[in-house]
């Protein structure tokens, strides 16, 4: 049993990557806004944090600078796990900014997070996110206590959750036998966090 401590990144600004004209993947370079930082550094200094081993992180620039910040003042050492990016809303990876994703997660309701063939939008399904965040944290299962700096959807794959707040810690044991939660609006309501 290791214990898991769950960080959502900082809140994310994505003026630069407005003003750039970037799509796809490029809107996942967006840094932290100022009220991120604190947030961030807040987290820092959440008394859950001190013993962890290790800080794993998302790849995406706003949760690997939550990450870093954290890391910093904890001087807990930090590597970055790919499978721990957020939830793919398009496979092709030209989606071109926010005003696409009303669409993706109106269809992604419906199906209950699970894509099909008869899906319109091609987007990763919650259980295909489970899976590799899962896998990623697993292999650190010899760890006592690591903290995870993540994504709101990728955090409720662990944790019974309705939504997770930009800079919020919450604590969970994590075993070899724990499984990931799927759709979100089954587990309205329900909390699991230690």
């Amino acid at each position: 049993m290791m214990d898991l401590l769950l960080v959502r990144h900082g809140e994310p600004d994505y003026s630069d990557i407005d003003e750039r004209g970037y799509i796809g993947h490029g809107r996942d370079l967006a840094k932290l806004t100022e009220k991120g930082v604190r947030q961030a550094e807040r987290a820092a200094e959440d008394a859950r944090l001190q013993g962890a081993e290790l800080i794993l992180s998302s790849p995406y620039t706003r949760a690997l600078q939550t990450a870093s910040i954290i890391s910093r003042i904890t001087q807990i050492p930090l590597t970055v796990e790919t499978d721990l990016h957020e939830w793919m809303p398009d496979l092709s990876f030209m989606y071109e900014g926010p005003e696409e994703i009303p669409a993706v997660l109106r269809e992604m309701e419906m199906y209950r997070g699970e894509w099909c063939r008869e899906c319109r939008y091609r987007w990763e399904s919650l259980s295909k996110v489970g899976e590799r965040a899962f896998f990623a944290v697993k292999k650190y299962l010899h760890c006592k206590k690591i903290i995870l700096v993540a994504h709101e959807t990728v955090i409720q794959r662990f944790v019974k959750m309705e939504s997770v707040p930009c800079g919020s810690v919450t604590e969970m044991d994590f075993s070899q036998e724990s499984r990931w939660f799927g759709y979100y609006q089954d587990i309205r309501g329900m909390g699991t966090a230690k």
